[in-house]
């Protein structure tokens, strides 16, 4: 059993922010393996279903970007899930957008979604970095950046790289970390 968590806020004005690019890579996961109808549980909206014979769940939390720990542990505490077997969809300024970056534990580089998950589960969970880039203008604050909306070019790569994603689960759910950044980014 695997748990794929995507970050965002679920104010419906932030839809289109690049710090919601998490919400989208689980939309796009529950649409194309026609996941459960999503139901409001453990502070999140919650899908399950298989994948490659895999029981999976997903959620979108509600509690806001930096509280998205709360939801996580309320589920894997539930459902008995190990933090091993959590991977977490979300946005980073450092890597070159229509790019991701997987990896198992690590530092929160100072994201605060991943700062909550920490504090709440550990650091012993897959981390699905998908590349926002850093603001053109260097005036621009990085709050700021994270949650402005991606420009048309940017939403072109953001649905690309979705796309990329969700082709490549296999071997996200077969934990090659490795395998699956390989072929998610040879497709760009």
């Amino acid at each position: 059993m695997l748990l794929f968590v995507g970050l965002g806020n679920p104010n419906p004005n932030n839809s289109n922010n690049r710090h919601n690019v998490g919400f989208t890579v689980i939309d796009a996961i529950n649409t194309e393996f026609k996941l459960s109808k999503q139901k409001p549980k453990f502070k999140g909206l919650l899908t399950t279903g298989k994948i490659d014979e895999q029981k999976i769940y997903a959620i979108k939390p509600l509690t806001f970007m930096n509280s998205s720990g709360l939801c996580i542990k309320e589920l894997i505490d539930y459902f008995k899930i190990e933090p091993k077997n959590v991977f977490v969809f979300h946005d980073d300024m450092d890597i070159d957008i229509g790019k991701i970056k997987a990896k198992f534990g690590g530092s929160s580089a100072g994201h605060n979604g991943i700062e909550s998950i920490d504090k709440n589960i550990g650091k012993s969970y897959s981390r699905i970095r998908i590349g926002i880039g850093r603001p053109k203008n260097n005036s621009v604050a990085a709050s700021d950046h994270v949650l402005d909306n991606f420009s048309t070019d940017e939403k072109q790569n953001v649905e690309e790289v979705t796309k990329n994603i969700v082709g490549s689960l296999s071997a996200l759910i077969k934990k090659d970390l490795d395998l699956f950044s390989s072929k998610v980014n040879q497709k760009q």
